[in-house]
């Protein structure tokens, strides 16, 4: 599954348009949607925090127009990108106790981690992406 949308130059530093929260917001929705009709319901709450981090980190930070939000499921990994059009890649920040912002890919990497998976980028830093395991089945 795959969703581009367009989004308005937004830069460090500054506060996201309304519209663009929507854009987060509906990439939330299609995350817990498409999650849920897989049946993979327990996964619906990190990983929507996960597209939401990737998707504001990609309105904020890359400077571009265009965000493509892809998920799919590949060798028995839930498996989240984001592609922002810039290169430059993401770095996780150590934020100070009492900083407003600077812990979403702290977070990814956390929730990662808790999943047996990981995060990165590829594409010249344009890409940023996450991989979970998926959890085991029940009998």
């Amino acid at each position: 599954m795959s969703v581009s949308f367009g989004v308005s130059r937004c830069g460090a530093g500054r506060r996201i348009a309304d519209a663009d929260a929507r854009r987060v917001q509906m990439a939330r929705r299609v995350t817990a949607a498409r999650l849920r009709y897989c049946g993979l319901t327990e996964l619906i709450d990190d990983a929507a925090l996960i597209v939401s981090e990737l998707v504001t980190n990609a309105i904020v930070h890359s400077g571009g127009t265009q965000i493509t939000f892809t998920m799919a499921i590949r060798d028995s990994s839930l498996c989240i990108s984001v592609h922002d059009e810039m290169p430059g890649g993401p770095t996780v920040h150590n934020a100070s106790s009492e900083a407003e912002r600077g812990r979403g890919l702290f977070l990814v990497e956390c929730i990662a981690n808790a999943h047996g998976g990981t995060w990165g980028t590829s594409d010249a830093g344009a890409t940023t992406w996450c991989r979970l395991t998926l959890p085991k089945v029940q009998p």
